[in-house]
Order: C-alpha cells, then structure tokens, then sequence
C-alpha cells in the first residue's frame, strides 16, 4: 500500500449505482434538484407576489379582480403558487422522512403532506382561473 493509497477515498458504490446516479435511498438527486430549483423560482416570483400585494393594499375587489385578469399577473401567481406548494411538499417530506421512525406513520404523512399540497394547488388554480374568467366574460 503505497502512501497515496491512504489519502484515497473509498468507494463502496457499485459501478452499477455510480452509473445509475442513484443513492442508497434510490431516489438519485431528484429531491435536491426540485428543492433547488422551487428555491430559486420562488425568489424573483415572491419579490413579485409582495410588491403586487402592496400595490393592491386598499383596492376594492374591481380593481382587485380586473389586476388578476390581466394574464401576467394571473400566470405570475399561478406560477408562485406552484413553486411555493411544491417546495412546500419537498421540504416537509425531508422533515418527515428523517424525524418520523415508524414506517406505517411515515408512509400515512408523506402520502398526507402530497394530498394536501395537491389539493391546496387545485383549489387555488381552480380560484385563479375563476376570476380570471370572471373579467373575460364581465360577469361580476
């Protein structure tokens, strides 16, 4: 064993898994990446999203329906509504898989944590599109 050998690190990955991409859990960088890139949408959209509502501050609900008719702002808000519900998912089932034991409780809140943030997501785009058609058809 020559004294390079020792500064070495060790490889208990298979070739196999090195050429997957994946880790012990089998999930590869799937989470890390949607964290990251959710992480990244939601800066310039939650900059958006405050200087809109403070725009909005002390709007009636005209003004407040005829700004969320213009499209921009309806796929903005969509937009940052999807980026925030799913870092929200990603980051609460990290907290999940790595503080909850028991594998019955585990799977209950995971499969929880997604029907809640699916059905949060559904709700909301349902509303948005909601009034955003009110505007195009001039139903109040």
């Amino acid at each position: 064993m020559s004294k390079n050998d020792l500064f070495q690190p060790q490889q208990f990955r298979t070739p196999l898994s090195r050429a997957r991409g994946m880790g012990s859990a089998h999930h590869g960088v799937s989470h890390f990446i949607t964290e990251r890139v959710s992480g990244l949408a939601l800066a310039p959209l939650s900059l958006w999203g405050v200087f809109a509502g403070l725009k909005l501050i002390g709007a009636d609900q005209h003004t407040a329906i005829a700004w969320l008719g213009q499209p921009l702002n309806a796929v903005l808000l969509a937009l940052l509504l999807v980026a925030a519900l799913t870092h929200l998912q990603n980051a609460v089932q990290v907290v999940i898989e790595d503080y909850i034991h028991r594998f019955t409780t585990k799977s209950f809140l995971v499969i929880g944590n997604l029907f809640v943030c699916v059905a949060a997501g559904a709700v909301g785009i349902f509303s948005i599109l909601k009034v955003a058609a009110l505007t195009v058809t001039g139903a109040h």
